[in-house]
């Protein structure tokens, strides 16, 4: 993360001011202070302006401070506007001259070519689980978009997950459970309500082609409110603002039978943020990404399954899905080669009612 101290005031010809940051695969700006005219707003968009965020002025007047993140803007180059929809203050008193916002942090985020150079980088994986999501030997996952033809079935389920950016610079993976407006992620990524409405959750975030850099532009909503959350069973439950926009890339379902050993896996997921890859390929020789252990100790006795699956930071939350089912069966989030997931049909039973 950048400090900055970048000022767009009324009096300034033109009103905009770009952030630009080769390679960087996104751009965040947030404000410390919005304080414009009613009526007045802003955009953030890219250099494009195919990618566009727009932010009003506050109802009432005050002073402008503020604390807040805006939307990221995919790729390098993010473009401020302000928007006026009064006449020019230039001749108006030394109050309204003082009018403007002040842009004072910006998150970018790395390249893939970047975090293949400095894994350990930030953004960083949410939370402090103390047990680090890990590639077992050779990392064996691929880009989603590389299943496509070869095993579509678990293309079209990895569409249902989506990469959280959380608090400008935090990462996570979460998924959409069941037909309604439901996610599900770790509770060590947040916890909260406002966690959840201060976390970007992006849909279709992959790659555009089999072992390319280039990306599909993601759909990205808002977080909004947290429904049940829980330490020992490290889940969180919440919904999303703009539910509409997101809710063709369909959904999943919790597998109530208890896996075991041996049990064909698979898991879509987020790893280090980058776009979607699936751990687990159809036909992979056993033991690659199978149930290594059907009662395997998380935070609690046998609370979780064990498995050799692939993952890396910013992978808490995604969902552990069977073979033969191709139904969840556990949500991920420790590393350790055995990597492990808690149990869906625990979290099937805790979350009866809410789903």
């Amino acid at each position: 993360m950048l400090t900055v101290d970048r000022i767009v005031g009324y009096a300034a010809a033109p009103r905009t001011e770009t952030f630009r940051y080769p390679r960087a695969s996104y751009v965040k700006l947030h404000f410390n202070r919005l304080f414009m005219l009613p009526g007045d707003y802003l955009t953030v968009s890219n250099a494009q302006g195919t990618e566009s965020y727009r932010y009003d002025a506050p109802s009432v007047l005050s002073n402008g401070t503020i604390d807040k993140w805006a939307m990221s803007i995919t790729g390098d180059t993010a473009v401020l506007k302000l928007h006026r929809t009064a006449r020019d203050t230039l001749g108006l008193s030394p109050v309204l001259r003082r009018l403007g916002v002040n842009i004072d942090r910006v998150a970018r985020g790395y390249s893939r070519a970047e975090q293949q150079r400095a894994p350990d980088s930030p953004p960083t994986s949410a939370g402090a689980s103390g047990r680090e999501e890990s590639v077992c030997g050779n990392d064996e996952s691929a880009d989603a978009v590389c299943y496509r033809t070869a095993d579509p079935v678990a293309y079209t389920r990895s569409k249902a997950i989506a990469r959280l950016l959380i608090n400008g610079t935090q990462l996570c993976t979460g998924w959409r459970l069941g037909a309604n407006n439901r996610m599900l992620t770790n509770n060590h990524c947040f916890a909260t309500s406002p966690g959840a409405s201060g976390t970007e959750v992006w849909f279709n975030y992959q790659c555009a082609r089999c072992g390319s850099h280039d990306v599909s532009p993601p759909v990205k909503v808002w977080g909004e409110r947290v429904l049940a959350t829980d330490r020992t069973y490290d889940y969180t439950l919440f919904t999303v603002r703009n539910f509409a926009q997101v809710q063709n890339f369909g959904h999943l379902t919790f597998d109530t039978r208890r896996p075991v050993k041996g049990q064909g896996l698979y898991v879509p997921q987020h790893p280090a943020g980058m776009p979607t890859r699936i751990a687990g390929a159809l036909g992979d020789r056993a033991g690659t990404c199978t149930v290594a252990d059907p009662a395997y100790d998380g935070y609690a006795q046998d609370s979780d399954i064990a498995y050799y699956c692939d993952t890396e930071g910013g992978s808490s939350g995604s969902p552990v899905l069977s073979r033969a089912t191709n139904r969840v069966v556990a949500l991920h989030h420790f590393g350790g080669c055995p990597n492990s997931g808690v149990r869906a049909d625990i979290l099937a039973a805790k979350l009866r009612g809410l789903v």
